[in-house]
């Protein structure tokens, strides 16, 4: 028998640790392809989106830009040896019942949003501490193939319709506003969600994240590029707004009021976009060789795995498959739980000594529910005042019919007349407490709105969406059903919002104990 060299001992080591990496690798990619399989109803919606939407159509180019971005490490990844980190599978299952809490809430976004984390999870799980933070970018930016952004829908569209009337009355053109709708001498707009900017702020998001990672090495370049990709989009689509209306205003109402606003639109935006890439050029630092990972050797140094590496590794991955499973297992175990569906009525008994049936309706207005379980529509009258009660109920959610859904609207955008002139959160009485709700003043060319609204959820009620999101999570993971309703009540007003609230304060003072015991007969059959 022979001795082996020292430096034949140390080259066939590192041989086999490099191959574990491979393999450690592959193990990782058939992971998180096994999770992304496991959970399909999350990934298809995602896909979906992507599929229908020109706002998140990127989304099909996101896992390809991160595995480009991955592979072109691969040579300094190939120095380090997998160390599975139980951290890793510790935040594995955090993401995992956070999933399984916003499936029982429905709220698809987060659905998304905690399928893809559980990616990166999976991989610290897997490969431990120093890999994932080797590839803290690619990871991270795997989150921008969530289609999210819609709830920057209201606060953009505010924005732009203020800086367009601000920028309008500096040039000296007459403004009436109500809302988003404006007019002025030469016609009528309104600031849409075509129009709020979202799809130029996300697409500016998206490359300039890709556009800092790649041109700069300093954290503070980055940061400020990507806020810039942010603020910019924003600031552009207010002057595209103001643009738009001066074009029509100067053309008497012959250009830029159809579809060739928003075309106009992409070329502006595409002006500003190159713009600020350019000017974003002059502090490129991509071409300096400053990169302390591949700079420094002790940083770059192989870190010997072990004999038993490959096996770890294996036994991560299995565990991360466990963990990872658990959670839509649970939630269909939930969903099979759940009360055979049957018909349910409301019905409001006519206790009132006040409040009569009335066979007509303030006005034809009527809120759009999709999926609802059971509906009421009822109209009272008390001393000349008039008021309409509306009734949304659900049992059994799901997606495409569940209490709180962005296809629950009281004014569809555009299939209808009716305008949602402001909204905002007040209390009103309610014997000894008080009951939050949601105001809402809506107009047409002939009547006035007032209407008031809440979320029924059994025995809490609330105006806030997210919190009836939570209790809903939380009322179907300790198997008390998923029952609720929104309550909706409404009456005409000619000059003062205040009138009318009186109205409606003296309404549900003495009718709510008739609508609660309606609602909870419905629950009971």
């Amino acid at each position: 028998m022979s001795a082996q060299a020292p430096q034949e001992v140390t080259h066939q080591a590192v041989t086999r640790d490099q191959q574990n990496v491979k393999v450690a690798a592959l193990l990782t990619i058939a992971t998180i392809t096994a999770i992304l399989a496991g959970y399909f109803e999350t990934t298809w919606s995602m896909v979906s989106i992507w599929e229908r939407s020109e706002t998140f159509a990127h989304g099909f180019l996101i896992f390809p830009f991160s595995a480009y971005l991955i592979w072109g490490q691969r040579k300094y990844l190939g120095t380090f040896s997998p160390q599975p980190s139980p951290v890793g599978l510790i935040a594995l299952a955090a993401l995992g019942f956070s999933w399984l809490l916003a499936t029982l809430a429905s709220v698809q976004v987060l659905e998304q949003f905690f399928l893809i984390t559980m990616i990166p999870a999976a991989v610290w799980a897997i490969l431990g501490n120093r890999m994932v933070w080797a590839l803290a970018f690619p990871l991270a930016y795997l989150l921008l193939a969530v289609p999210f952004g819609e709830a920057f829908i209201p606060p953009l569209i505010d924005f732009t319709a203020d800086f367009t009337i601000k920028a309008l009355q500096l040039t000296g053109i007459p403004v009436y506003r109500e809302g988003s709708f404006f007019t002025i001498p030469s016609g009528n707009w309104s600031v849409v969600e075509a129009c709020s900017g979202l799809r130029y702020l996300i697409a500016s998001f998206t490359l300039g994240t890709l556009y800092a990672y790649l041109t700069y090495r300093s954290l503070t370049r980055r940061l400020v590029f990507i806020a810039l990709s942010v603020v910019v989009p924003i600031i552009a689509n207010g002057i595209r707004a103001y643009l738009i209306v001066m074009t029509g205003h100067l053309s008497d109402m012959s250009l830029a009021v159809g579809v060739d606003h928003l075309i106009y639109g992409w070329i502006f935006f595409g002006f500003v976009m190159l713009l600020l890439f350019w000017i974003g050029s002059f502090w490129r630092e991509d071409d300096k060789k400053d990169d302390v990972c591949l700079a420094d050797p002790q940083q770059g140094a192989h870190i010997p795995g072990g004999g038993n590496s490959r096996q770890r590794t294996v036994l991560a991955a299995g565990t991360v498959l466990a963990v990872a499973f658990i959670w839509p297992l649970f939630a269909a175990y939930l969903d099979g739980d759940l009360p055979v569906d049957v018909e349910s009525t409301i019905e409001i008994a006519d206790v009132s000594e006040k409040w009569r049936r009335d066979p007509g309706h303030v006005s034809d207005w009527n809120p759009r529910y999709v999926g609802a379980t059971s509906e009421l529509r009822r109209s009272y009258r008390h001393s000349g005042n008039s008021v309409d009660l509306y009734i949304s109920y659900y049992r059994n959610q799901q997606q495409g019919a569940e209490l709180v859904s962005s296809e629950n609207v009281l004014v569809p955008e555009s299939e209808s007349y009716w305008r949602n002139v402001r909204e905002d959160v007040r209390n009103a009485s309610l014997r000894s407490r008080q009951l939050t709700l949601n105001q809402n003043q809506l107009g047409s060319p002939s009547t006035k709105l007032l209407v008031w609204r809440w979320y029924w959820l059994g025995d809490e009620s609330t105006a806030s969406p997210y919190l009836a999101k939570f209790v809903l999570a939380r009322n179907k993971l300790l198997r008390r059903g998923d029952e609720g309703a929104e309550i909706i009540i409404a009456t005409s007003y000619e000059d003062k919002p205040d009138d009318a609230a009186s109205v409606l304060q003296d309404f549900i003072a003495d009718m709510m104990p008739a609508i609660m015991t309606g609602l909870e007969n419905a629950n009971a059959r």
